[in-house]
């Protein structure tokens, strides 16, 4: 097992608080691994084996019809004394009501609770009733370019020609840990967006279409980093001679997000310092999500360094937006508490434009501003803009 040591490290943060600590990604992005971390950490430090209780809730383990009695009941049932234990809950949205269960535990025993979770069952309207105030939410992402380097890092390669290999063949644990081709990578990320697809949206959103379904976010994938509405979505398959409502797109975005296939990035008007509510992108959850569907495509390489880096500020805490200045847009603008960056992303810097640099000249105030590019020869600082290559930005601790 590859240590993922920044989720470690954030879980010890909590450990031992009266919180519910919820780690929630798509399937397959490792939240079962971190919880292994986790028991092992646990018990390398000295907490009896017999006091880290681990329980999956996989479909595939579970009786269909367990309820949050049962679940508070059999959990309960193997507390042997009154002493502190870890319970570490895997896949625990598959229980209906699961967070009365885990309320009741933290009301009821000395426990500290971890769960994980994969669809929108788990951030279900109850948690606000329930665990208001009582837990924190930690997301799971694919691997990082640094964690990827550091599932690699047996093979005599360096990071230039392992960031290619990350961009095309995208961060996934289980493509990452085996040798594969990309054709057989990408029929493993089929394979687990299918089932994320299957189980986690249409089955639980009873969708009978699936052919229009299906149409839709293969609009959402070929339009991964551009700004579209759920009107131009409409606007379109009618051209196709599909016929759709506005409210059954917003529907399908949203238990995309849900699920975790995509995630919504808004737009933040610099001079009016507002939250937009229009004209949105989205970004997938792994850039392998668009490659197994629609096969690798040089030309789509630029959106797809976007969606990389968004993910990267977002595992490092930030919160992230597109940037409007007057008519100039801003790939990024990433806020953390007090600090902000801005952020332009392209394939190469055009010698017969300045455009992004002078996007950035234009924000008139003292945050850190960086062009990320894959441009070998174009490092350096433009007028306090700093020009840099996309795998120093992704293996950078601080901006």
């Amino acid at each position: 097992m590859i240590v993922r040591p920044y989720y470690l490290d954030i879980l010890k943060t909590y450990r031992d608080t009266p919180l519910v600590k919820i780690l929630a990604g798509i399937r397959r992005c490792g939240k079962s691994t971190i919880l292994d971390m986790l028991r092992d950490d646990l018990m390398q430090n000295g907490v009896p084996a017999n006091h880290v209780i681990y329980l999956r809730y996989t479909s595939e383990e579970l009786d269909e019809d367990m309820t949050a009695k049962q679940m508070y009941r059999d959990i309960k049932g193997r507390m042997e004394d009154s002493e502190r234990y870890y319970l570490l809950l895997d896949e625990v949205q598959e229980v209906s009501g699961w967070e009365r269960a885990v309320n009741s535990l933290l009301e009821d025993t000395k426990a500290d609770i971890y769960v994980t979770g994969s669809n929108s069952k788990l951030m279900s309207g109850e948690i606000s009733t329930y665990l208001t105030g009582r837990y924190i939410s930690i997301p799971v992402f694919t691997l990082s370019f640094a964690e990827y380097l550091e599932f690699k890092k047996e093979e005599d390669r360096n990071a230039k020609e392992l960031l290619k290999e990350y961009i095309r063949m995208g961060g996934f644990p289980i493509v990452a840990l085996g040798s594969f081709d990309e054709r057989s990578a990408y029929q493993i990320v089929e394979g687990i967006y299918s089932s994320v697809i299957t189980s986690d949206i249409t089955k639980r959103h009873n969708i009978t279409n699936f052919d229009l379904f299906n149409r839709v976010v293969k609009y959402v994938i070929e339009n991964v980093g551009k700004t579209f509405s759920a009107n131009a979505i409409v606007k379109f398959l009618k051209s196709e001679g599909r016929s759709i409502s506005v409210e059954s797109v917003y529907n399908y975005l949203e238990w995309l997000e849900k699920a975790f296939v995509i995630y919504r990035c808004q737009r933040y008007d610099l001079q009016g310092k507002s939250v937009l509510k229009t004209q949105e992108k989205f970004y997938l959850a792994d850039a392998s999500l668009k490659y197994c569907k629609l096969g690798f495509n040089p030309k789509s390489v630029a959106a797809m360094l976007e969606n990389i880096v968004y993910f990267e500020l977002r595992r490092k805490g930030y919160d992230v937006y597109i940037g409007k200045n007057a008519s100039k847009e801003i790939d990024f603008v990433a806020v953390r508490r007090d600090e902000r960056i801005y952020v332009q992303v392209c394939r190469n810097l055009p010698e017969e434009s300045d455009r992004e640099i002078a996007n950035l000249l234009e924000i008139k105030d003292h945050h850190p501003k960086y062009v990320v590019t894959l441009d070998e020869l174009a490092a350096g600082n433009i007028n306090g803009i700093k020009i840099v290559h996309l795998a120093d930005f992704l293996l950078n601790q601080y901006y």
